[in-house]
């Protein structure tokens, strides 16, 4: 493994700082405290900051030997909100606010990457510029579209932007990205059922809204197994049903919530017309009537190809060509997908162990993201920075995507 000098010398100090942004997580749009810490460490080492798009969102711009005058440049982005949950881990940078946590490890992608802008601090052995996106809101918030929406590549024009995450259960010293879809749409439906109450002892007064819901449950996944191609991917979900208040009243109405995930729109686009139809035709057949409503939150996030080579050549060199992974896309969502739809790139990911790392006091559960008992493993801190410079270095050395066609 080739990790580079400077960054190893100073990652117990970036590892203090990913311990104390754990301790004090902030939810979507209110990042101001890690904000202020981004924004210190930068000034600190001389980084010009541009605060406030997306309402808490952070840019550094670092320019190369050249002054940035070559015009190229390229953009390395990291998520800074935590999750709305409690966290189990006891040992001394747990989270100091209830119902808030760093759980799925954005806190160690804003260590990695301020590692990184350390480096290029003192070493600009780059021409062009650099820009490190530190992104608000990715858990639900849409903090990429926000940035996108105040104009984060007209101020800051790339030629390309890459994300990373942190993967656990893959072994430390792993990478792996693969061009195309890597992971899903995420959407929500919620659809209410309108029946009429009765007793439950004379139903036949009435017009029961459950065994309608019952009925479209089922059939929703009649979509998922015979309207689609076997070899397309899509996952249609209930999660909640929410119906009635006694056990002998026949309710008026009942409302069933859910998620949808899919790799492609076209897929999307005929599971919401056909939940549509189940839905309105299902509540004909049984008289009652039905409000269908389907959001469309995060898109997929679709890997570009010639980008995600370029990415696989630098883990390669950094770790060896057998420890960059062919990357098994998931149905997890990630609104770095608005950054690939506005600019080519690669969102990659970087193994995180398989738990080991906690120290005593750590929670019951396993390190998985999302899970009470995770916690970001530092030893990465070093690996991920490396990729970044060696990313941006090699990629601003290389002929402007396009030159010469």
């Amino acid at each position: 493994m080739k990790l580079i000098d400077s960054i190893l010398t100073q990652a117990a100090g970036i590892a203090a700082v990913r311990r104390d942004i754990h301790t004090h997580p902030e939810l979507c749009f209110q990042e101001v405290r890690t904000a202020d810490v981004v924004a210190n460490k930068l000034a600190e080492w001389g980084i010009p900051v541009h605060r406030g798009m997306g309402t808490t969102g952070v840019v550094g711009i670092v320019h190369g030997r050249d002054g940035g005058k070559s015009g190229r440049a390229i953009g390395l982005r990291a998520d800074i909100d935590a999750l709305p949950m409690q966290e189990h881990n006891t040992f001394a940078h747990a989270s100091q606010h209830a119902g808030k946590m760093h759980a799925c490890g954005h806190d160690g992608h804003t260590a990695m990457l301020l590692a990184a802008a350390q480096h290029f601090a003192k070493h600009r052995n780059f021409d062009g510029t650099v820009y490190l996106i530190f992104q608000p809101a990715e858990e639900g918030g849409g903090g990429a579209r926000e940035m996108i929406k105040d104009g984060l590549f007209e101020q800051f024009p790339v030629e390309s932007v890459f994300g990373m995450h942190n993967w656990p259960g893959m072994a430390v010293g792993t990478f792996a990205a693969s061009a195309g879809p890597v992971m899903a749409s995420s959407n929500e439906f919620h659809i209410t059922i309108r029946g009429k109450g009765a007793h439950a002892a004379l139903p036949h007064n009435g017009i029961d809204p459950v065994p309608v819901a019952c009925q479209m449950v089922m059939a929703f996944q009649t979509i998922i197994t015979r309207n689609k191609k076997p070899v397309d991917a899509g996952v249609i979900s209930v999660t909640m049903i929410h119906t009635g208040e006694a056990t002998n009243v026949v309710p008026d109405s009942c409302v069933i919530q859910g998620t949808v995930r899919t790799f492609t729109f076209e897929v999307l686009d005929m599971i919401e017309r056909r939940m549509r139809e189940v839905a309105e035709h299902t509540s004909a057949a049984f008289g009652a009537t039905v409000e269908f409503k389907f959001k469309r939150n995060y898109p997929p996030t679709i890997n570009h190809a010639a980008e995600t080579a370029f990415a696989r050549e630098v883990m390669a060199d950094i770790v060896g060509a057998d420890r960059v992974l062919d990357q098994e896309p998931t149905m997890g969502a990630e609104d770095f997908a608005y950054m690939l739809q506005a600019r080519p790139g690669c969102y990659a990911f970087i193994a995180n162990g398989d738990g080991a790392h906690r120290e005593m006091g750590h929670g019951g559960g396993p390190c998985m993201l999302h899970n009470p008992s995770y916690d970001f493993n530092d030893d990465l801190i070093p690996l991920g920075a490396t990729y970044w410079v060696q990313l941006a270095e090699k990629w601003l050395s290389r002929p402007r995507p396009g030159a010469g066609r």
